[in-house]
């Protein structure tokens, strides 16, 4: 629920906005110095007021109020915790637009390739749809505004194609197959966002449901879902919350009502200032019964962390995946006067064992930003038994099962995180766009092919051996090789252990400068032994991730074009038998009794 902020008239009177707004940015500044039980709120403000006042005497020009207004206030927030946040009034709209159930606008996903906008998705039920968009169209003017030049980026088309409902836009495009440019007269309207990627039968038994974030539409989309998969004759379902940020908290609980019995408690939250609120389950649920495994990561946050925990709370269904992120700080929406709008965290969210979701952040916002590295670095995505929980974080299921808290919701079944599928090489082709702009393009060269009339008979046609063949032709054209990872290694461990005294080789070497030093590593026969060996072992490593890295590029590059050719649907169908969390959950849900 929004709470507007109302301005006191007796206020304006006395100071006018931008010292105001300066007086929030020394309020911020001063945030631990108010907190000092000495300080009154007189004497605290008085301060703010006597700088002001300084400032409009003496500063040597006039400030830039709004600039500082702004910063003031987002300083403010992030001194408070992480997740309490800023948003101007430009911003608002689209910071809000994706946990909306629509936006105004035509209705298309797109991807620029080459200074070319590429439809890559046109949203059903949109505009777009309406009048025949294609996916592979490429857009050639916008009106009368040219739409392909150099420099074309995603603010060009977001200001050109969204608009108020009822407005008029002309799309002039160019259809592979087609000589002469089509053109169509498309009305701006209510354009749907659909939360759910996908859904779909991974077999005769097993359903499947991918929800992307928790919008407002959420909760009947996934209720939709599990219905039409019913019919289809799921008896067992997956469903993957993996980089699923969160979103509202109500349609967290809807989620979740539709998998736990009614009158269960599902989530409760409680702050300094916001009393203990209890969140349950009503009856009438979808899917209550059944096996059921909820796959995570450590970028599934918030509303999936509610919903993750409620169902391992009441032993309702497994988790598959890694540990959560650790989201679980309530926010309230306040407006400001100007339309700008502030996120305020009112509380914490608890699972119902009494755990709380919420990770520590007493090392400051940049350690907060970096703890998923730290994990990384600790082993944990790799390795459970590298977490350490202490016996006061230790909880109960509803069957007495050992669960902790602490931050994050840590899943039933562990699946490592597969550290080798993503090679040098494979990073170079997709900073550099190759993967994305080589998809596309196959896929707009074989739109017609009756090969790939459908997805069955992509499935049935699809010749990976010659079109990774026809993939690494594109490549070199574009000048990306491989390179010497073994000679790069061995260059910068000798450069390394040369700056420092070497412990394996058993003695310290004294040296007057770095080029002696050097030398007399290079004429010790016990280092170069050593050398030798972790040159062999990395280099077997490296041939190891290269030939799996090379694998994967393969899957991603048949569920791109499978997704350039039929829709996000295909993508997900792919990959799911290269998918490693996805594979452990299909095998953890049929071991799951019915």
């Amino acid at each position: 629920m929004a709470h507007r902020v109302l301005s006191n008239s007796n206020v304006y009177t006395k100071m006018n906005k931008t010292q105001i707004i300066f007086a929030l940015l020394l309020a911020g500044i001063s945030i631990a110095a108010a907190q000092d039980k000495k300080d009154t709120d007189t004497s605290h403000f008085r301060r703010i007021e006597q700088v002001d006042e300084y400032i409009e005497k003496h500063y040597v020009q006039e400030p830039d109020y709004k600039k500082i207004g702004e910063k003031a206030i987002s300083s403010m927030l992030a001194e408070l915790d992480p997740h309490s946040t800023y948003i101007a009034a430009k911003d608002v709209q689209r910071t809000n637009e994706g946990l909306q159930a629509n936006f105004e606008g035509v209705g298309i996903a797109f991807q620029i390739v080459d200074d070319t906008i590429s439809v890559t998705e046109v949203i059903v039920g949109g505009p777009s749809e309406k009048v025949g968009l294609m996916i592979g169209d490429k857009l050639l003017k916008v009106d009368d505004t040219v739409a392909t030049f150099k420099g074309v980026n995603n603010r060009f088309v977001f200001n050109h194609l969204r608009g108020k409902k009822g407005t008029e836009v002309n799309l002039t495009i160019k259809r592979n197959g087609i000589d002469k440019p089509l053109e169509f007269k498309i009305i701006r309207d209510k354009v749907p966002i659909y939360s759910v990627d996908t859904y779909f039968m991974l077999d005769d038994e097993v359903g499947y449901i991918r929800l992307a974030r928790f919008a407002r539409t959420s909760h009947s989309e996934v209720r939709n879902a599990i219905g039409k998969l019913k019919r289809q004759g799921m008896k067992r379902l997956i469903f993957d919350l993996r980089g699923n940020g969160g979103g509202y908290l109500d349609i967290a609980c809807g989620v979740a009502n539709e998998f736990i019995e009614g009158n269960r408690l599902l989530v409760y939250t409680e702050g300094l200032r916001s009393p203990r609120q209890n969140y349950t389950s009503r009856r009438g649920g979808s899917y209550t019964s059944g096996p059921l495994v909820i796959l995570v990561d450590e970028y599934s946050a918030s509303a999936s962390e509610i919903v993750s925990g409620a169902v391992q709370d009441w032993d309702r269904g497994l988790l598959v995946g890694r540990r959560t992120f650790g989201k679980g700080l309530v926010q309230r929406m306040f407006e400001i006067y100007d339309g700008a709008q502030i996120r305020l965290t009112t509380a914490r969210y608890y699972t119902p064992s009494g755990r709380c979701i919420q990770k520590p952040y007493d090392d400051g916002i940049e350690a907060y930003h970096r703890e998923l590295q730290k994990r990384y670095e600790h082993n944990e995505l790799v390795n459970p038994d590298s977490i350490n929980y202490p016996d006061s974080l230790r909880f109960q299921t509803s069957k007495g099962r050992v669960v902790y808290g602490g931050g994050g919701i840590m899943p039933d079944v562990f699946v490592p995180m597969d550290t080798m599928r993503l090679s040098d090489y494979f990073l170079s082709l997709r900073s550099a766009g190759l993967i994305n702009t080589f998809t596309l393009a196959f896929a707009d060269n074989h739109r017609s092919d009756t090969l790939f009339s459908d997805f069955s008979h992509f499935i049935l046609n699809y010749d990976s051996a010659a079109v990774i063949n026809d993939f690494n032709e594109y490549v070199a054209s574009k000048n990306i090789l491989r390179s010497d990872v073994k000679g790069e290694w061995v260059a910068g461990w000798l450069n390394e252990m040369a700056r420092k005294t070497i412990a394996d080789t058993c003695h310290t070497i004294h040296a007057d400068n770095y080029q002696q030093y050097l030398a007399t590593l290079l004429a010790d026969t016990t280092f170069l032994t050593k050398l030798n060996e972790k040159a062999q072992a990395e280099d077997k490593r490296s041939t190891l991730i290269n030939q799996h890295s090379d694998q994967y590029l393969g899957y991603i590059i048949k569920a791109m074009i499978a997704r350039n050719l039929y829709g996000i649907e295909y993508y997900y169908r792919v990959m799911r038998d290269y998918d490693t969390g996805l594979q452990q959950a299909i095998k953890t849900v049929k071991e799951i009794e019915n």
